[in-house]
């Protein structure tokens, strides 16, 4: 009879309870995930312990030293199949649990029998320090004596169940511990919609017989979308050889994963512990599927040193995320294992990868930034295939809204040069008992029809289809002339003066002259001001020479001058012709052939002095803002509809004029799915809530009416 989840569950957590005291509830994991492993091993070797143990006995009495490789082969499951790791004790949990005074050192002994690649995974777990502390607080027989009671073999509890049983452990511990919302585990409704994505439009390859199958999850955790993957192929085609390799930072959780590997005998896959980030373990290694449930929010700070040493990260050689969101880092990572694709080549078969993020990497940074050019060098090279929105809750640490990226090289020739997006923010049906922040769950049905939705391509209200360059958008600068009033007054002449005492005469000079009621027109008013001081006689100090008479000037503004939307622009700059002839000043050679010049001219603010003449106006920095054009529609077409019918002063900044993205303006990319999926939902009428006001209004006060009775 097998043990499902919850009982397994239960039963567990029933033997943590005999750690309180010597052991913090956040502490609980470093006995009860080794203990759990180490029974499930136990339970795994015992129908081939006796063959083991007699095998072992004749080579030690040869004095055959290396003897991992014959008994690894000789220790077989219930089918017969070699299970790649042994124990050669003669202990196991039913003796243990027969020797109570002795227990600490035979249970050390009984783990230092094991092969060594299943001493390896205990050195990480560091269980020789619990053994001691267990021993020293009387705990110890009392904890194994519980676990012998509980039988873990496969047969029993299967891979599934007992992920389920590792992932709920590690869970509960974490909320024990207040971890961040960044450390959370991927629940197993997520995983198999992630598992759909990536291996459904697969089906026809994967069923073939002989199939070899590679799949990689760089932050793997316990392994559990490492067995979701393998239980799809499997359950589709029971001859697929799959081959699995993961990576993770946690020495426990990587503990749990290659515990589960040795379990289910894949020989040819391999779990590492380390940095994903700065420790490849897999440098000569591409996969035919990659997914992942990165750390949100994952500082990598730690990590930069090493990566800023590095001509590029992973083959790609733009800009890098913000130091405080690291998630990208681990998608360009997966893509740098893609295999080289050509269609009909069995040695370039590409690959597909699925990836769990938050909302972040969507939109954050705009053009130019690490985040936004990554984005753009994803879309660009035409690999990423498809976007689905979660609903949020679904995670046990975190309430925040997830998202599911499947990325490709070798996308459908129906899918070239476009991107799904799917909202499945609504979807979801409510848990009885919330676990964590987990509040909901996909269902099998939700699960279908995302995964029939991606498959079938379509535009719907939940599903929407769109170009690579729907995404794309150019960022230009729009300036505003500076308006100033210039007036000079009492409090004005005493700050200007306690600065630039010896102007005093020269001050004198210009009130005389202007007077003290304000003037609307700066430019005519400095030009005033600028013939007083020419006509200083020799033994008055003017203005000084050099960065002091520069400096001088600045004050002399910023003193009797301020922001006036009346006021007539500011002339920063005057040119005797046209400027527009004179390919420094404007290169851009990409604009609409029926452009006038007189509309060009209003796009970069010049304005005619004259007949030949041309001023430019100077900006006012309050008034700067930005425009993102979309990639494409034409920019100039784009601001003659969407700002200068607002605001008929405005111009484009020059400077962000930028050719070398063969157009106008800064390249950059984001993706909104509020903005796309949004539906408007008009207000409801007044009378229906005065009515609603006068309901609840006659409510309050027959409640008041009973209290004052």
């Amino acid at each position: 009879m097998s043990i499902n989840f919850q009982q397994l569950a239960y039963f567990i957590w029933s033997v943590a309870d005999l750690l309180r005291g010597p052991y913090r509830p956040p502490q609980y994991e470093r006995v009860m995930l080794p203990l759990t492993v180490l029974r499930r091993f136990d339970a795994v070797l015992a129908p081939s312990k006796e063959a083991v143990l007699k095998r072992y006995e004749q080579l030690t009495a040869k004095n055959i030293s290396n003897i991992d490789a014959i008994l690894n082969n000789l220790a077989k499951d219930e089918d017969g199949t070699p299970l790649g790791f042994h124990n050669h004790s003669q202990l196991d949990f039913q003796k243990l649990k027969g020797d109570p005074d002795n227990i600490g050192r035979h249970l050390a002994d009984y783990i230092a029998s094991f092969s060594e690649n299943v001493r390896k995974i205990f050195e990480r777990f560091e269980f020789d320090k619990e053994i001691e502390k267990l021993e020293e607080s009387n705990r110890l027989y009392q904890v194994v004596s519980q676990f012998t009671e509980i039988d873990l073999h496969p047969n029993r509890v299967d891979n599934i169940t007992m992920g389920l049983v590792f992932e709920d452990l590690i869970r509960r511990f974490n909320e024990a511990a207040n971890e961040t919302a960044g450390d959370h585990f991927t629940p197993r409704e997520v995983i198999q919609l992630m598992v759909n994505l990536l291996l459904e439009p697969d089906t026809s390859v994967l069923t073939q017989a002989g199939i070899i199958v590679t799949i990689c999850d760089p932050a793997c955790g316990t392994g559990g979308m490492l067995t979701e993957a393998q239980n799809w192929i499997r359950a589709h085609n029971d001859q697929a050889t799959v081959k699995v390799f993961g990576q993770d930072y946690n020495p426990r959780s990587y503990a749990v994963a290659a515990s589960d590997l040795l379990i289910k005998g894949h020989k040819d896959g391999q779990v590492v512990l380390g940095n994903t980030l700065t420790d490849d373990p897999f440098p000569d290694h591409t996969f035919d599927y990659l997914l992942a449930n990165p750390p949100f929010g994952l500082n990598w700070n730690t990590e930069k040193q090493t990566i800023d040493r590095w001509p590029n990260f992973r083959g790609y050689g733009g800009k890098l995320p913000r130091i405080s969101d690291g998630a990208l880092l681990f998608l360009l990572y997966m893509m740098s294992k893609f295999q080289d694709y050509k269609p009909g080549r069995r040695d370039m078969p590409g690959s597909r990868a699925a990836i769990v993020f938050n909302g972040s990497p969507l939109f954050t940074g705009g053009a130019g930034s690490g985040e936004s050019e990554i984005r753009r060098w994803i879309i660009e090279r035409d690999q990423l295939e498809a976007i689905v929105a979660l609903p949020e809750q679904m995670f046990y640490n975190t309430g925040i809204g997830t998202f599911i990226w499947v990325v490709s090289n070798r996308k459908a020739a129906n899918r070239r040069g476009k991107i799904q997006l799917i909202d499945a923010r609504e979807r979801y049906t409510s848990m009885r008992r919330s676990l964590g922040n987990k509040r909901r769950y996909l269902d099998p049905v939700a699960l279908g029809a995302i995964t029939r939705e991606h498959g079938a391509l379509e535009n719907s209200q939940t599903s929407r289809v769109f170009d690579n360059k729907d995404f794309g958008y150019r960022r230009i600068t729009v300036l505003r002339p500076l308006r100033l009033r210039f007036q000079i007054t009492d409090e004005a002449r005493e700050r200007f003066l306690d600065t630039c005492p010896e102007l005093y005469d020269a001050l004198q000079a210009v009130q005389d002259e202007v007077g003290t009621e304000p003037l609307l027109d700066w430019s005519q008013a400095w030009t005033t001001v600028q013939q007083v001081f020419k006509t200083l006689s020799d033994d008055m100090e003017g203005w000084a020479k050099g960065a002091k008479g520069t400096a001088q000037k600045k004050i002399f503004r910023d003193c009797f001058t301020t922001v006036d939307p009346d006021a007539s622009p500011v002339i920063a700059k005057h040119h005797k012709s046209d400027p527009l002839g004179d390919a420094s000043y404007f290169p851009i050679q990409t604009l609409p052939t029926d452009l006038t010049t007189q509309c060009l001219h209003v796009l970069l603010g010049l304005h005619r002095d004259g007949k030949k003449g041309f001023v430019e106006y100077e900006s006012d920095p309050a008034l700067k803002d930005a425009e993102n054009v979309p990639l494409k529609e034409d920019i100039v077409s784009y601001f003659l509809r969407e700002v200068q019918p607002y605001v008929p002063d405005a111009w484009i900044d020059r400077e962000t004029l930028d050719e070398q993205d063969g157009g106008i303006g800064k390249v950059g990319y984001e993706i909104n799915f509020n903005r796309i999926f949004f539906q408007y939902q008009p207000p409801r009428p007044l009378h229906k809530i005065d009515a609603e006001l006068a309901e609840v209004e006659k409510r309050i006060l027959g409640l008041l009416s009973e209290v004052t009775e």
